[in-house]
């Protein structure tokens, strides 16, 4: 019974050595970046900086539409397949 309770024993302590390494391994990597983001909310150029960004995140969002867009044929190209087909029909008759 002494062997159950110590095999009990080392598998909570080996659960809890677990989640305090994951724990550790989390606040290491958040601390780098939650300092970066109060760089960044320090700088004095904040406003120029957002306008910069959505000004680049416009123009991504316009060349994706522009890229998968459907873009009818032109009003010119149009007129002359029908003058081109008007001249075939009335040669031929």
């Amino acid at each position: 019974m002494s062997q159950r309770s110590n095999q009990r024993g080392s598998r909570t302590e080996d659960a809890v050595l677990l989640a305090a390494g994951l724990a550790d391994l989390a606040l290491s990597r958040v601390g780098p970046v939650v300092g970066r983001a109060w760089g960044l909310l320090r700088r004095s150029d904040l406003t120029g900086l957002a306008g910069e960004a959505r000004s680049d995140l416009e123009a991504r969002g316009r060349l994706a539409l522009d890229r998968g867009a459907f873009l009818p044929p032109a009003h010119l190209e149009i007129l002359a397949q029908h003058v081109a087909a008007r001249r075939t029909g009335s040669g031929d008759a």
